[in-house]
């Protein structure tokens, strides 16, 4: 088991960053210095310049994703499975911002705002489908994501993905 207390950039999977820019969509891979916290992840997603704000996508260790949105002082996020969080620093930080108490025991289960992009396509009801399908890994449940968002390929390939 991971100790909670080491970076947690060395267990990134991926993290980009993703907005659209005059209608097109923009993948930035994330410093690895700002993947210590909900907070750091919020602050660079401030310097991309999207028309509706930007959102980053990271998947770690095959385990969990989380997606954060910032729209201006506005940050929203999506934790994949709250019982991560006593194991990753990544996933304790993201249920201290939502401010859910989660303990050792429990089971597997999303936190956050299950309609985190429903602005964008993805209804709330849409989203807990998605992330009640146990067969996929974070990565595939982020590139389904991407899909329905409109930058599925790109994302693939930026994610490595891709069948080429």
């Amino acid at each position: 088991m991971p100790d909670p207390t080491e970076s947690v950039a060395d267990e990134i999977d991926l993290a980009v960053a993703c907005y659209r820019e005059e209608g097109v969509w923009q993948l930035q891979e994330l410093p690895e210095d700002s993947l210590v916290g909900v907070e750091s992840i919020a602050r660079q997603l401030r310097r991309y310049p999207g028309d509706n704000g930007a959102m980053a996508l990271i998947s770690v260790d095959e385990d969990f994703f989380l997606i954060v949105r910032s729209r201006g002082a506005e940050v929203s996020l999506l934790l994949s499975d709250a019982s991560a969080s006593p194991d990753w620093a990544l996933a304790r930080s993201a249920v201290d911002h939502i401010g859910v108490p989660v303990e050792d025991d429990d089971e597997p289960a999303p936190a956050g705002d299950l309609g985190i992009v429903a602005d964008m396509g993805i209804p709330a009801m849409d989203m807990g489908v998605l992330l009640d399908d146990d067969e996929l890994y974070p990565d595939e449940q982020l590139s389904d994501i991407a899909t329905k968002l409109g930058f599925g390929p790109r994302f693939d390939d930026f994610a490595g993905l891709s069948n080429a």
